[in-house]
């Protein structure tokens, strides 16, 4: 009797580390930049969508995880986007008083310079990265008939740099777990798609869609995110269509760029919303 209590009770302590450890998250979108031009025409010229460039906080479990680092404004490259209310996406976390250091976890759901470039400014961050896109981005893109549209090859540096310095995982498999709690999703692999996240929130999964979804119109009306370099237009109807399965609520399915965010979810501060 003895030895059964001592193994219920173990089993209980087993019980509630798990729990611990996936308790639901909090997510917040951080603006730091906006098109000059303001907006992004969807249809037709009167029927367009204002543009912003945000940073993803996940929040919660002892962890503070971005969704990509965004990038620098002085990068020459990044210039090409003509950016209005342009600040470090680093500086911007300090809204919500989370300093570079206390980024844990950096999930990289594409190689362009906005989701890579900063990666190097949170020294203790360890950052997730798809295996294939990995080879892809740094070996097969560059090689002869390779496909670089948009990428960087000061980028590619970058990314291996932190790699050699200890600080990259390399993903492989469907609806992986890489954090309690947390899970990505490749995109298709003709060769390449931006990879989504699936959080647990205390109001069920919520999706960040990354360049899989621009703005709510893609997933709405289920059509091709107008991403630099579309790789395959097929493999990311099939992206927004699993996002839809995967959440309870389709507000939950969170658009990369999409102004509008900021009207829908709570304002925390300036450029700054808690999705839920």
């Amino acid at each position: 009797m003895k030895k059964i209590s001592v193994m219920l009770l173990g089993l209980f302590i087993s019980c509630l580390a798990i729990s611990q450890t996936t308790t639901p998250y909090e997510v917040y979108a951080i603006k730091y930049g906006s098109l000059v031009h303001d907006s992004l025409a969807v249809r037709k010229e009167n029927d367009s969508v204002s543009i912003d460039f945000m940073v993803w906080l996940i929040k919660g479990n002892g962890k503070s995880i971005l969704m990509d680092a965004g990038y620098l404004y002085s990068f020459v490259s990044a210039r090409d986007f003509d950016m209005i209310d342009d600040f470090r996406p680093d500086s911007t976390l300090q809204k919500l008083s989370i300093r570079n250091e206390d980024i844990t976890d950096i999930i990289l759901s594409y190689q362009h310079l906005d989701h890579v470039n900063n990666i190097d400014e949170f020294p203790n961050a360890q950052v997730w990265v798809q295996k294939d896109d990995y080879n892809f981005f740094t070996t097969t893109a560059w090689q002869k008939g390779g496909v670089n549209s948009e990428f960087n090859r000061k980028e590619v540096r970058k990314l291996i740099e932190v790699h050699t310095n200890g600080r990259v995982t390399l993903v492989e498999g469907y609806n992986k777990e890489i954090i309690p709690g947390l899970k990505m999703f490749p995109g298709s692999r003709q060769p390449v798609l931006p990879q989504c996240a699936l959080v647990k929130t205390d109001l069920g999964n919520m999706a960040l869609a990354s360049d899989n979804v621009w703005i709510y119109y893609n997933s709405s009306f289920v059509t091709p995110a107008p991403t630099f370099g579309n790789f395959d237009a097929n493999g990311y109807i099939k992206s927004m269509q699993r996002m839809q399965m995967l959440v309870a609520d389709e507000k939950f399915i969170m658009p990369g760029y999409d102004s509008a965010s900021f009207s829908k979810f709570p304002v925390i501060t300036e450029g700054v919303i808690r999705v839920r």
